[in-house]
């Protein structure tokens, strides 16, 4: 299995979430599905959880240590892998996939030990789909959007970018069929892009190149891609990110 960690928030049952989890392994889930058929829990209760539920700084590093000893325990005992973290309402869920359970009360002695002033529950179900994987951790459409577009965000910062300056952004789009490009030319025209080119991706599928003037900015740039994403399904395509250019700040004498 590939390490590949990921990091957002989403929402969960009417409560902020925050999600980490491994996104190398959704390239093997077949295989995993076969060889880890079933999920496992540890959840403790936050003991001085922030107002919206979520890890308070006083806590991190206990719970960080938490996390440590159940990864060496999975080590140590040779039963599954470790695939996620969700922490929300006030409470912490690690989650496993695992071969077989039968030294699963053996790997939680082990690995939580020094942490019995917590509240701590634990479980194991069957789960050969990978159910919990694949629809909890794993983002959807949108989220993997905004995963990206705060990293590409960061990256801008890096290099002495405001994302404050208005700009040429551009957006690509591939068509699962292309009946319905003309429709979405104007659609996207309507709302002040403006088409590039055609393009076309490895496997040879159409798409378009197409830009507007906006700001890179968190916000703006995470309300123009949802959007987006909305517009290209409408029209049976697929939303492809964005990229623009650095504009450093100016600053007067």
């Amino acid at each position: 299995m590939q390490e590949y960690w990921e990091l957002y928030m989403k929402n969960l049952e009417g409560n902020v979430a925050s999600v980490q989890f491994n996104a190398g392994i959704s390239m093997d889930i077949e295989e995993n599905q076969y060889t880890y058929p079933t999920v496992a829990f540890v959840k403790a209760k936050l003991k001085e959880p922030k107002e919206n539920g979520l890890l308070s700084d006083n806590e991190e590093a206990e719970i960080l240590f938490m996390e440590d000893k159940l990864e060496a325990s999975m080590i140590k005992f040779r039963i599954g892998k470790y695939v996620g973290r969700v922490i929300s309402d006030g409470s912490v869920t690690f989650i496993y996939y695992i071969q077989f359970t039968y030294n699963w009360p053996d790997f939680i002695e082990f690995a939580l030990n020094e942490h019995q002033s917590y509240e701590i529950t634990n479980g194991h179900n069957d789960d050969n789909e990978w159910n919990y994987y694949q629809k909890l951790l794993y983002p959807t459409a949108k989220e993997w959007q905004l995963i990206q577009n705060h990293k590409v965000c960061d990256s801008l910062k890096e290099e002495g970018d405001s994302l404050q300056v208005p700009r040429a952004i551009e957006h690509k789009v591939y068509f699962q069929n292309d009946e319905n490009e003309k429709a979405l030319r104007e659609a996207l025209e309507q709302d002040g892009f403006k088409i590039k080119e055609e393009i076309k991706n490895e496997d040879g599928v159409k798409g378009l190149d197409f830009y507007r003037l906006d700001k890179p900015f968190y916000h703006d740039i995470n309300e123009i891609t949802l959007a987006l994403i909305d517009m290209t399904e409408l029209y049976g395509a697929q939303y492809d990110g964005w990229e623009t250019s650095v504009v450093k700040s100016v600053i007067k004498a």
